[in-house]
């Protein structure tokens, strides 16, 4: 309902577990899959691995606080962002225009657990674990970012914090599509893949230490 009444937007079909989710991507070719996790026949991680590996849509993953080692699986999966299940009508239409347009996103709160996870994971030296997200090129380092400009440095600290292209419009009184320019010229910089890594690299690298 939240959906289908925003103009630019169609909800082109509905499934009830990830099998039959596969099954209507391939058929219907959706933008953007809304993906549950905990589902039968097969689970939304599965789900997402598929879609992304035969790139038939670009997945947002629903979750909740609990749901951390799922949100660790579909980062692997190759979703493209994270939202969590209690967020409002507008963050969710939000949600899907950002990643329906290319980008990556991650909900604040989401952000929040999995580079606390990540941060854990790298103290651990019990084991090798695999990495949440692919380690960035090498020639990325705390000093790179020195080639952004003030207004993408800035623009790099919130999406560190995991704040929207429409949030961070907000915060720095700027078009929606200002901040996409500056967001892909801070990629381009840093040579970051998404918003994913960026969110990482911001974390090891510029914010700081408490």
């Amino acid at each position: 309902m939240i959906l289908s009444v925003e103009p630019d937007i169609e909800v082109v079909g509905e499934a009830a577990d990830g099998a039959q989710a596969l099954e209507q991507v391939r058929a219907l070719r959706p933008d953007v899959v809304l993906m549950d996790v905990q589902m039968p026949v097969m689970d939304g991680i599965e789900a997402t691995r598929r879609i992304v590996a035969d790139d038939l849509a670009r997945v947002l993953v629903l979750t909740t606080f609990d749901d951390d080692a799922y949100v660790d699986d579909a980062l692997r999966a190759g979703a493209s962002g994270f939202l969590l299940k209690n967020s409002d009508a507008d963050r969710l239409v939000d949600a899907v225009r950002t990643v329906a347009a290319g980008h990556a996103l991650l909900a604040p709160e989401v952000t929040r657990r999995v580079i606390e996870r990540m941060v854990a994971g790298e103290a651990s030296s019990a084991e090798p674990t695999t990495p949440l997200v692919e380690p960035v090129e090498t020639r990325v380092s705390t000093g790179s970012t020195a080639g952004l400009t003030p207004r993408e440095q800035e623009v790099l600290v919130l999406v560190g914090k995991g704040l929207s292209n429409a949030e961070i419009a907000g915060e720095l009184f700027l078009g929606e599509a200002t901040v996409k320019t500056h967001v892909s010229n801070v990629l381009a910089k840093l040579h970051l893949r998404d918003r994913v890594q960026a969110v990482v690299f911001y974390h090891r690298s510029v914010r700081p230490s408490a």
